[in-house]
C-alpha cells in the first residue's frame, strides 16, 4: 500500500518504512506526527481524492531534525562594481512513514 501525500508546499509518494527528508517539521526526534493532506492511497484499489482523500490518514515517527547542504545566491552586475553573495540553508526533517490508512 502507498500513498501521495503534500506537505511544505510539495507532494510525496510514500509507503510503509519509507524514510524521508522533508521541509521542516516541529517536532523532536521519536514524536509521532500525522499527515492528513492525502491526495490519493494506492494499492490493491486505487482512491483518488478530490481534491484529499477523506478519512485518510498517514503516520510517521520524526528520525531527525537537520540542515540542507549550503547554497550560495552570488549576483553580479559586470562593469558596475556591484556584486551580492548571500548563503542559505534550509532546515529539513527527516521521518519514517510507519502507518497509512486509507479509508
Amino acid at each position: 500500500m502507498y500513498a501521495v501525500i503534500k506537505t511544505g508546499g510539495k507532494q510525496y509518494r510514500v509507503a510503509a518504512d519509507d524514510v524521508l527528508t522533508i521541509e521542516k517539521l516541529v517536532g523532536e526526534p521519536g514524536d509521532k506526527i500525522e499527515f492528513g493532506e492525502v491526495l490519493m492511497v494506492g494499492g490493491d484499489s486505487v482512491k483518488i481524492g478530490a481534491p484529499l482523500v477523506s478519512g485518510a490518514l498517514v503516520k510517521a515517527e520524526v528520525v531527525e531534525q537537520t540542515r540542507g547542504p549550503k547554497v550560495i545566491a552570488f549576483k553580479k552586475r559586470r562593469r558596475k562594481n556591484s556584486r551580492r553573495k548571500r548563503g542559505h540553508r534550509q532546515d529539513l526533517t527527516t521521518v519514517k512513514i510507519t502507518e497509512i490508512i486509507g479509508a
